[in-house]
């Protein structure tokens, strides 16, 4: 196995908010260990409002302004964590680069795909053209000509692929790339997310469905967060198969292939949490 391209060691993150009228912090991560290894994809799962996008978001240093953090990000050895915006600019689309849910709402609408695709990649100086880009991603070439609105859920999400590979990154990180897309587009978009691995990225799925983790097996590795923090991670088949935690085993005990029981109680909400609760505190709550 390579040696990790990005090493997280037990990040924090609190984010400024207000609770009632008053000053609060949102708990977004707690004490966070996690690595992304070239040729690799690491699944991030768990319940929405866990925290799990806060990581994609430091990776990408786009964390809300009054953001306070703790421990260590480093990618390809650099510690970054604390860099500053001039830094990050150099590293977003060039050594990470973000598949967002829907390239529809975040293209400008009065441009075509294309002249937007050819900026990105000249902006960041790719080494593949538009044309080349949408072959890689089995976008089709007519697609370039489309205004956002025009493209259909699996072409957006295929031209979301598109326009983060433009500056040949070495880490891709992809924040539910699959939202609301039919289990064939699904299958697909995580394929075409395995091949950047396959080709030597370093690669992050951040998302709910464990249902597709399963059924395509994109996953080398599996991390799983509850409330901010990291709770079981491993070898994908592994967490998968024979889960260690309770938590992990109630999220997919949740699943129709598993007999779709639903999870006692609602996740914690973020803002101003304890840091040592727990899922057993959620069960405990209940009983």
């Amino acid at each position: 196995m390579s040696d990790p391209l990005v090493q997280v060691e037990d990040l924090t993150v609190r984010i400024p908010t207000f609770l009632a009228g008053r000053p609060a912090w949102v708990h977004a991560s707690t004490e966070v260990s996690t690595t992304l290894s070239p040729g690799r994809v690491r699944a991030l799962v768990g319940e929405s409002g866990c925290g799990k996008s806060i990581l994609g978001s430091t990776l990408m240093g786009m964390l809300p302004p009054g953001t306070t953090t703790s421990g260590s990000v480093r990618i390809a050895g650099e510690e970054l964590l604390d860099a500053s915006e001039s830094r990050w600019r150099q590293i977003r689309g060039r050594m990470c680069g973000l598949v967002v849910q829907s390239a529809v709402t975040s293209l400008t609408p009065t441009r075509t795909t294309g002249s937007q695709l050819l900026e990105t990649v000249e902006a960041l100086a790719g080494s593949s053209g538009p044309v080349d880009l949408c072959a890689r991603v089995g976008l089709p070439v007519e697609a370039l000509a489309c205004y956002p609105h025009e493209l259909s859920g699996g072409m957006a999400q295929r031209a979301a692929v598109a326009f983060a590979l433009a500056g040949d990154p070495q880490v891709v990180i992809a924040d539910e790339p699959t939202a609301s897309l039919d289990p064939e587009l699904t299958d697909h978009v995580l394929g075409l997310l395995r091949s950047c691995a396959d080709a030597g990225a370093a690669v992050l799925v951040i998302t709910h469905d464990l249902r597709s983790l399963e059924r395509t097996g994109v996953a080398d590795d599996l991390s799983v967060m509850y409330a901010g923090r990291i709770v079981e991670q491993g070898p994908a088949g592994r967490v998968l198969s024979a889960p260690e935690g309770e938590y992990t085993r109630a999220l997919l005990g949740a699943l129709p292939e598993h007999g779709m029981v639903p999870i006692p109680g609602s996740p914690p909400s973020l803002t101003d949490l304890d840091p040592s609760v727990t899922f057993a505190d959620r069960l405990r709550s209940i009983a």
